[in-house]
């Protein structure tokens, strides 16, 4: 199975947050859309980073920041280097990319655009399913 398929199921809906936007905001949206992450982006189509709730978690471990974090703006706590995954991109390589970068969320560009974003959740289902898939597949075998 690749991303493509995986979006085709989930939908391609993004959320974004400003860069600008304070974390106290970026909080607020994580809680209300039910989410572990948020592409930034100013524009929508472009991704400058990602806010993920791991980084709100270490903004807090900092004492120096503790007080003023809720303020401070989206681009001072978000992960700059984002990894990326393409629609063509097999569900084996975005593990492999979450696995070796530590990450639960992959941005999917295609052309230089987002077109969706997948989630460690989303890459176990759809592995199940491909498991589960096979197992069907072989019992049938078995029993004919």
């Amino acid at each position: 199975m690749n991303v493509k398929a995986i979006l085709k199921g989930k939908g391609d809906k993004v959320v974004t947050i400003a860069s600008k936007a304070t974390v106290g905001e970026a909080a607020q949206v994580l809680k209300r859309e039910g989410i572990g992450a948020l592409v930034v982006s100013d524009g929508g189509d472009g991704v400058l980073g990602i806010l993920s709730e791991r980084d709100i978690v270490a903004g807090l471990g900092d004492v120096t920041r503790r007080e003023r974090l809720l303020e401070a703006q989206v681009s001072a706590l978000m992960t700059r280097e984002v990894v990326t995954c393409s629609p063509a991109d097999e569900v084996q390589k975005c593990m492999h990319l979450m696995t070796e970068h530590h990450i639960r969320h992959l941005p999917v560009m295609d052309g230089g655009a987002m077109v969706g974003l997948v989630s460690i959740g989303d890459i176990v289902k759809s592995r199940l399913e491909e498991l589960e898939n096979e197992a069907g597949f072989l019992r049938n075998i078995i029993a004919s």
